[in-house]
């Protein structure tokens, strides 16, 4: 499975809503303008994610984006199953030989744990230094 820029820019809009969660809104412009990406690409990326419930907008002046449930509540696999889709390291897995099968099963299940077990707020709390509770990714 490759996550696409869909994914990965994804996760970096609901990282940036995480680390400003109970401040108010984030434009999404002030967003693209912190990671040097397009802003017309995250509007169209921030559609899916607030049609599943992730995020609302917040109409005005100072309006923008914020996430509709706490970060701690919403896991990575979340957002990259909503933006990419099933997460599966190949596609027809039913038509396989069995000692294969059986392989893709297990790396699908190992990356399905790791992103469903990283949440948005474990995300957010990492720094370079790693002093973000010592959080730890397993493939």
């Amino acid at each position: 499975m490759k996550v696409s820029t869909k994914g990965r820019y994804g996760l970096t809009i609901m990282i940036e809503l995480a680390k400003n969660y109970g401040e108010g809104p984030i434009s999404l412009k002030s967003i693209a303008t912190t990671h040097n990406l397009s802003e017309h690409y995250l509007e169209q990326l921030i559609a899916p994610l607030r049609n599943s419930g992730f995020v609302k907008s917040v109409r005005g002046a100072y309006g923008g984006y914020i996430l509709a449930d706490e970060p701690a509540n919403i896991s990575a696999g979340d957002i990259i199953r909503t933006l990419e889709g099933p997460i599966s390291p190949v596609e027809g897995l039913e038509n396989e030989a069995p000692p294969q099968k059986e392989l893709w099963i297990r790396i699908r299940d190992a990356v399905r744990n790791v992103l469903d077990h990283t949440t948005i707020e474990d995300l957010a709390n990492y720094t370079e230094e790693g002093e973000s509770d010592a959080y730890m990714f397993y493939i």
